[in-house]
């Protein structure tokens, strides 16, 4: 019986990927009208250690990713958070970025369905929103702009010390 649990649990999990990958693309082609960043992984991993850019480089090479156009700042967003690239995590950080104030169509569809799919980890899902709420607002920044920002400083800007304790990215 547990056994089912777990392959339940994980066609949950495929079933959200599988939402994830076809809704990025129609929201990417439809939703976004702004310029794209047009900068790669290898410029990234060249800027200094400290730096934000250079973190979001070392994200996406530990994850084998590139940025997606016109959607770059939601890597931002896990670097800045700490979180990973797990399911639940992005649910998880969509409900972070909810808390924070953060408001969109895609937002709001990944939580829905986040939680009506993977109920397991409303917790989880409902302490990353009160994470957000407790944050100062980062959802509204042109990331861009502060790739060569020290990502330590950045975190310490944004979160009370507390919840970077909490989100496991200690900036001491």
């Amino acid at each position: 019986m547990n056994n089912l649990f777990y392959k339940l649990k994980a066609l949950r999990k495929q079933l959200i990927i599988w939402l994830f990958d076809h809704s990025q693309r129609l929201y990417t082609s439809l939703l976004k009208n702004h310029e794209s960043w047009n900068i790669t992984k290898v410029e990234l991993l060249n800027l200094p250690k400290p730096t934000f850019g250079r973190h979001l480089g070392e994200f996406l090479d530990k994850n084998n990713f590139e940025l997606i156009p016109k959607v770059e700042r939601h890597d931002c967003y896990h670097v800045l958070c700490g979180y990973s690239t797990k399911v639940e995590d992005e649910i998880a950080l969509q409900c972070l970025c909810y808390g924070n104030g953060k408001r969109s169509l895609y937002l709001y569809g990944a939580i829905i369905l986040g939680v009506a799919i993977l109920p397991d980890y409303y917790v989880y899902y409902y302490k990353s929103y009160k994470t957000g709420k407790k944050a100062n607002p980062f959802h509204h920044f042109d990331y861009e702009k502060l790739l060569n920002v020290s990502i330590r400083d950045f975190r310490e800007a944004i979160f009370p010390k507390s919840e970077l304790y909490n989100l496991s990215i200690i900036t001491s």
